[in-house]
């Protein structure tokens, strides 16, 4: 056996479909050129766990794979001359079923869709704009965005009500159509979408009027949305299920709400605590004082203490944001700013000459310190 496809796709030989897809899911995604531009093995690596994808999720392949080492069966690779197992020349296969909606569309040129395979919606992306104070302790929002829903007249078939769906008789179901070239190369076998289906693999007998035949429709929903508090600027959170409608029995997919913070007035924000930077008189920050600080949608009364020096930080407890999916609250940091008077008057200068003869040195810390050293 020339590949190890359990090992490549990262799941034992007994795993479930559903286990194989989500192991191709998650491979495909994380080797995808898009997120790969500097790594050029990413196309190479995609391609075998396409190719492992394609054996192991067709029952009939992952049958001869297992009892044959081949999935086209016994002696497949004698005699014909042609190429087994993956395709050699890139065909990324299943990867577009899949992970298409992903990033909004097909991948490398693939020559046609197997469109008759589930697909998952396309995630959708929304920005949220919110103000420091719904950030902080949360808030109801509402979206209004146009998206794909899964068509409710005809449940997603695309069938008008009473008429039937069919399997397609030229593809069997398939979507796709092969045929067969002898080449100097030897046998090529290629793959086309089925024209009588389209590559759906059913045959519509009469579309359903609300849709088209889609089995999606185009509809304006406002939804509203619980904002919890503690959310930060470029947070993004993740709705399921509230993106655009799968196909064919595909899942719907999320919902990206990214967050926007305006910024506060006075307030600066780390982590859960908030940071103000306020000013007092020196006169106050010698004898101490009651000021006034702004919060985050209150005004506080904090005391400053006597002998307060510029630089030094008083902390309110539980005046900050609250704290993300968890109880509780940061704190409101509050640095103080001495600040000296631009002008004086005569008298209030006598004044301070006044106390300046009166304070002594030793009364000063920090300058007694200095003048100690030099």
């Amino acid at each position: 056996m020339a590949k190890n496809y359990y090992d490549i796709l990262g799941v034992s030989k007994t795993a479930s479909d559903d286990e194989i897809k989500k192991a191709y899911r998650s491979l495909a995604k994380k080797y995808h050129p898009d997120l790969n531009q500097n790594d050029p093995t990413a196309a190479e690596k995609l391609k075998e766990v396409n190719e492992a994808y394609e054996v192991l999720s067709d029952k009939t392949k992952r049958s001869n794979y297992d009892n044959y080492g081949d999935p086209n069966g016994a002696g497949a690779s004698f005699g014909g001359g042609g190429f087994s197992g993956g395709n050699p020349f890139g065909d990324f296969g299943g990867f577009e079923d899949i992970i298409s909606n992903m990033f909004g569309g097909s991948f490398g040129g693939r020559g046609y869709s197997r469109r008759n395979m589930a697909q998952d919606g396309a995630d959708i992306a929304v920005n949220m704009n919110l103000t420091f104070v719904e950030a902080a302790y949360g808030a109801k929002k509402n979206i209004n965005l146009y998206r794909n829903e899964t068509c409710e007249a005809c449940h997603g078939t695309g069938a008008k009500a009473g008429s039937g769906v069919v399997t397609c008789s030229k593809c069997n179901g398939t979507g796709t159509i092969t045929s067969v070239q002898n080449t100097m190369l030897g046998r090529m076998r290629t793959q086309s979408v089925c024209p009588d289906c389209g590559g759906t693999g059913k045959i519509i007998k009469e579309k359903c009027p609300e849709c088209s035949g889609v089995g999606v429709k185009r509809v304006n929903r406002n939804i509203e949305v619980n904002i919890p508090g503690g959310v930060d600027n470029d947070q993004v959170l993740i709705l399921r299920g509230q993106g655009e409608a799968g196909s064919n029995g595909g899942e719907a997919g999320d919902m990206q709400i990214v967050i926007k913070v305006a910024p506060h007035k006075t307030l600066k924000r780390q982590g859960n605590n908030v940071y103000a930077e306020v000013p007092i008189t020196f006169t106050e920050a010698i004898l101490g004082t009651k000021i006034q600080v702004g919060g985050i949608n209150e005004t506080l009364t904090v005391t400053v203490p006597e002998f307060t020096q510029t630089g030094d930080k008083i902390t309110v407890k539980g005046k900050g944001v609250k704290i993300y999916n968890r109880n509780g609250y940061g704190d409101l940091i509050v640095t103080v700013v001495v600040e000296l008077p631009k002008n004086l008057d005569r008298a209030q200068k006598l004044l301070i000459e006044k106390l300046n003869d009166d304070v002594k040195l030793s009364q000063y810390t920090k300058k007694k310190q200095y003048q100690d050293k030099i």
